[in-house]
């Protein structure tokens, strides 16, 4: 069962409502909606990809650090605050001018395919993502089998990679990093 939208929040009573609850919640100008919780693979997907990025991005030439799904991102033209399973951002952090907690300038951001969230993560979130100046790269992970499609910025247009098989590696090229399938789906059991 889906969660019910809160309707008519400020953007205060809702990190009024997120701090006291302890509850994630995304904010879509008004509207709040509970995250809901993860299957398994979801967290051991998210976690990998974030524990890959984050190894990837040591030493890197220019300063890139990675993001956990903990962290909100905020995209102030759709005045909406969401949480990306992982993201990486290059260059100095820029956080949200009314809310410090979150962050505004990612240059990739990773979303772990579910079979409640695919449509909305392919659809209305990726165009809200595409609004973000920084954003060179959005990486969609299939949960329910090894295969990952990548949308890279060129321009004004958005070109898509898809990567399938656990021999395969993931090329990120607005980090110059490469992972393999392996790395990201590690621990996961498909029946």
């Amino acid at each position: 069962m889906e969660a019910e939208p809160l309707k008519d929040f400020s953007l205060e009573a809702y990190l009024s409502l997120e701090q006291e609850s302890g509850i994630k919640y995304e904010y879509h100008d008004g509207t709040v909606v509970a995250m809901a919780g993860g299957t398994i693979e979801h967290g051991l997907i998210s976690g990998n990809i974030f524990g890959e990025l984050k190894l990837g991005l040591r030493g890197h030439q220019k300063p890139c650090r990675a993001i956990n799904g903990e962290v909100k991102l905020h995209i102030a033209s759709f005045n909406k605050y969401l949480y990306p399973d992982a993201m990486a951002i290059c260059g100095p952090l820029q956080r949200a001018p009314q809310h410090q907690d979150a962050i505004i300038n990612p240059t990739i951001i990773v979303e772990v395919l579910s079979a409640s969230t695919e449509r909305y993560d392919r659809g209305d979130k990726f165009f809200f993502y595409r609004q973000i100046p920084t954003l060179k790269a959005y990486i969609l992970i299939d949960q329910y089998s090894p295969s990952i499609e990548t949308y890279n910025r060129i321009g004004d247009l958005w070109q898509i990679t898809r990567t399938t098989g656990l021999d395969k590696s993931l090329a990120i090229e607005a980090l110059n990093l490469e992972i393999p399938l392996s790395a990201v789906y590690e621990g996961v059991e498909w029946e």
